[in-house]
This record gives structure tokens, C-alpha cells and sequence, in this order.
């Protein structure tokens, strides 16, 4: 029987999509494409998603890949790409609801530790029992040291755990541990249904 919920917070709980400050930031698709290559597919995101590095760390060691004339541009991406972070929908009801039905609610989430300025100010943190972010613990999903260590911290039976990604390498990771995994794609109602079953 499921008892607790873990959620991955990207395009789950808060929308990812780097496009947004890219957009914002840039004026040609050359300019765009350079730095989405760099910064957001680079080797230095899941550094910082893993705590190897900081925010400036990582902006001081893409700038060497981009022309000195985007170095500014790429500075704002770094430092402002969280607008992108905002609920997706649907997310807050479902929360409330699985809440109202008694489940434990997690968050497991590959990310950096300025998780915690942008998160909570989108999602109302009450709804979590337990939150485990990659930037903390220095380990990333999918290996499934991650999951075991989430599992340990929150004194939790993986076969009363649901995982909740988009990823379907993360969904995997997870049910290597023994937790039953769920790919989501933007349907609450579906995952209420998968539940209820």
C-alpha cells in the first residue's frame, strides 16, 4: 500500500525551462543556442546540482567557452534563470489533495542549494514531510545512492513509496531501490487514478 509520495521538482512541481531567461536575455537564436549549450547542457550544471561548485564557480568556468561579448549575458542567465520557476499546473491542488487523502508528501530533487530561495517562494513548504536536494547530500538521481539515502533519512519503506519524475532514467533509479515508480507528463488526474489503483 503507498503511503508517502516523492516528488522530482523540475517539470513536476515548478516548471524548468531554460527558453524563459534565455528569451529575456538574448537577442539572436546564435546568441540563445550558445548559451543554452554551455550553461544549461554544460558539464558545470549537474556540478552544481551535485554542490562540486557554486553559482559564481560555475558562471567563472562556462565564460571561458563563450565569447567575451555574451560574458554579461550569460551572467544574468546564471544568476536570474529561476524565473522560469513557477508551479506547474495543477501541481498545488494535487498536493492538497494528496495531503487531504493522508499521504506523506517528499521532495527528491537533482539541484543546487539555491533551491531554497527560489522553491519556497512558489510552493508553500508545509505540504513537505521531507525534502532531500542534490546540492546538499553531493549525490545525483539516478544512481540510487540518492534514493537509499532518502529512504534512510526519512525512515521510510521503499514498498510504500511512489516516485514522481518526469525522467524516465530518474523512475528507473528509483525502482531499482524498490520504490514504485511513476513517469509524469503533465497529468495530474492520471497519477490520481495510478494511485487510487
Amino acid at each position: 500500500m503507498i503511503k508517502n509520495i516523492i516528488f522530482d521538482m523540475g517539470n513536476v512541481l515548478l516548471d524548468y525551462n531554460p527558453d524563459i531567461i534565455l528569451n529575456q536575455v538574448c537577442d539572436t537564436e546564435e546568441e540563445k543556442q550558445i548559451i543554452k549549450k554551455e550553461l544549461f547542457a554544460g558539464p558545470e550544471w549537474a556540478m552544481g546540482d551535485r554542490g562540486d561548485i557554486t553559482n559564481a564557480e560555475r558562471y567563472n568556468l562556462v565564460k571561458k567557452r563563450v565569447p567575451e561579448n555574451l560574458h554579461d549575458k550569460l551572467k544574468k542567465c546564471v544568476e536570474n534563470w529561476d524565473v522560469c520557476m513557477v508551479p506547474v499546473e495543477g501541481a498545488g491542488e494535487f498536493m492538497a489533495y494528496a495531503k487531504q487523502k493522508g499521504y506523506g508528501l517528499y521532495v527528491l530533487s537533482n539541484a543546487a542549494i539555491e533551491f531554497y530561495q527560489y522553491f519556497p517562494r512558489q510552493i508553500d513548504m508545509d505540504f513537505f514531510d521531507g525534502i532531500v536536494v542534490s546540492g546538499e547530500v553531493h549525490m545525483l538521481k539516478p544512481n540510487t545512492d540518492i534514493y537509499h539515502y532518502l529512504l534512510k533519512r526519512h525512515h521510510l519503506n521503499p514498498k510504500e513509496c511512489v516516485f514522481i519524475d518526469d525522467r524516465e532514467d530518474n523512475v528507473q533509479g528509483a525502482e531499482k531501490t524498490g520504490i514504485k515508480g511513476f513517469v509524469f507528463k503533465g497529468d495530474f488526474e492520471k497519477l490520481k487514478k495510478t494511485l487510487e489503483l
